[in-house]
């Protein structure tokens, strides 16, 4: 019988080399799995807070942000030019402005 303590690197390799596989040569799928590694560091990040160690939390936690933040920018400037726009006529409603 073969020893299988090493299973579970060996899946992990194989399966980030998947993602890799797909963010290259698979151009709507790649997109998806771009998405992945971002939300699973906020995830990382935000167990390992929970657990205690929140230095590395943080860490990880803001880099998946940034990154996160940066893949869908194409996304966060439309919603933010409606929220404003949203915020102007609704003061623009009330009559007065309030400061």
């Amino acid at each position: 019988m073969r020893n299988s303590k090493g299973n579970g690197i060996s899946i992990l390799l194989i399966g980030l080399g998947i993602l890799v596989l797909l963010g290259i040569f698979g151009p709507l799928l790649g997109w998806l799995f771009s998405l992945l590694i971002p939300v699973l560091m906020v995830a990382l990040g935000y167990y390992g807070i929970r657990r205690g160690n929140t230095l590395i939390g943080w860490i990880i936690l803001g880099i998946g942000v940034i990154w996160l933040m940066g893949k869908l920018s194409w996304l966060i400037g439309p919603i933010f030019g409606i929220i404003l726009i949203i915020y102007g006529v609704s003061r623009l409603k009330n009559g007065r402005p309030r400061y």
